[in-house]
């Protein structure tokens, strides 16, 4: 398969939070991410969902502030607490079938994420089509 960005594309996190903070939206979960969480945190998975969980549109979200940040992003260290054990739909960003369709689809990836408008070195192909996999399969159980 032959993709539209050829040998891959620049992107290397800075870990900036924009995708983790700012307006409200939603960090769905699936099983596997429900367990990685609650072993990280040192919980069982039936506490930490009725802890961290919320359910939108019958799917599993993590909780958010009050201004749409992540209940996980810490304002005062500028990082996430759970990074180790954080979620499908964060550790495959900005790989999402979705934003890698079409090039104008990466454009606006660039101009939400500064990590993608880096001149980094180029996540390869192969890199880019496992996170699409796992963010389709990981949807796929939310």
């Amino acid at each position: 398969m032959s993709e539209w960005f050829g040998e891959g594309l620049p992107f290397r996190c800075t870990g900036c939070g924009d995708c983790c903070t700012g307006a409200p939206g939603a960090v769905w979960v699936d099983d596997d991410d429900v367990a990685r969480l609650a072993a990280h945190l040192g919980l069982g998975p039936v506490e930490f969902e009725a802890k961290h969980l919320r359910r939108l549109a019958g799917r599993r979200s993590l909780l958010e502030h009050f201004n749409g940040d992540c209940e996980f992003w810490s304002r005062e260290t500028r990082g996430c607490t759970v990074y180790d054990g954080r979620p499908t739909q964060c550790r495959t960003y900005p790989f999402w079938p979705h934003l890698i369709e079409a090039s104008e689809s990466w454009e606006g990836v660039k101009a939400d994420c500064e990590g993608a408008r880096l001149e980094a070195p180029l996540v390869p192909v192969s890199v880019i089509r496992a996170h699409a996999a796992e963010q389709r399969r990981s949807r796929a159980g939310c």
